[in-house]
Order: C-alpha cells, then sequence, then structure tokens
C-alpha cells in the first residue's frame, strides 16, 4: 500500500542507509479503506491520525527519516487493524457459512459438497458478500 524505496547515501549509519518515502496518493488511499472498513478511529489514536491528516495536507513526499520511521509504526498499525478485521470475519462468518452450506447440499446429494467446507476460496467469497450484504458489525 505504502511505497518504500532505499536510498543510499553511502558509508553511513542507518540513517544515511534507508529513507522510506510516503506518497501523499498512498496515504489517501490507506486513510479512505480504512474509514470505510471502520477502523480509523478504533485502530489509531488522536495523535496518529493527526499525523497522518497533517502529512497528506502539508507534503507531497516524506524525506525525513525521523518523520517515515514514526509514519511506518502508525501505517503497520493500520494495516494490521484492516487485516485483522477481514480475518475475524472469514473465521467468523466465511468458514460457518462454507460448512452449513457444505451440509446442505450434501443431504440433497452433492458428494462434491465435502470438500466445501475446507475450501478457502470459498469461505472468502462467503464472508465478503456477507459483509456487502449485512455490514461488518453483523456477524
Amino acid at each position: 500500500m505504502v511505497q518504500l524505496m532505499a536510498k543510499t547515501k553511502g558509508k553511513g549509519s542507518m540513517k544515511d542507509a534507508s529513507c522510506a518515502m510516503f506518497g501523499r496518493k498512498d496515504l489517501v488511499r490507506l486513510k479512505l479503506k480504512a474509514i470505510r472498513r471502520g477502523v480509523w478511529f478504533r485502530a489509531l489514536s488522536r495523535i496518529d491520525r493527526a499525523l497522518i491528516d497533517s502529512v497528506i495536507k502539508v507534503v507531497n513526499g516524506v524525506r525525513s527519516f525521523t518523520l517515515a520511521k514514526i509514519l511506518l509504526s502508525v501505517v503497520e498499525k493500520l494495516e494490521d487493524a484492516l487485516e485483522n478485521r477481514f480475518l475475524n470475519s472469514l473465521k467468523e462468518i466465511g468458514y460457518p457459512l462454507a460448512r452449513k452450506l457444505s451440509l446442505s447440499a450434501q443431504k440433497w446429494g452433492n458428494r462434491s459438497a465435502k470438500d466445501w467446507k475446507h475450501d478457502e476460496s470459498f469461505a472468502k467469497f462467503l464472508a465478503i458478500l456477507h459483509i456487502n450484504y449485512y455490514g461488518a458489525s453483523d456477524p
């Protein structure tokens, strides 16, 4: 999501060896995704949200190593929250629905349906359908 670019300046310290570059578009996309999925306020503190908002408003790209390091930790928090939310939905919604549909189809005589309950792609599909129809808050 956030583009990281290594920049070397020669034989120096860690500070000289790498500098993360964050683009405004990447941060805006990440923020919008977090807001849509309901993790922007839940996963980040007020100061973290203010930092991302300030960077979006003020700079096109971060060149400061210190700021990039701080931003990286905030972005990682946000990405973890986004990832965990989907994985929880997959475990709580996708696999149970796949098991129910597998059992129903087996009762109707579909022999290949016994494999559905272990199919990760099918569980993801069901979880996404459920989230899009009912929303993420309703299990």
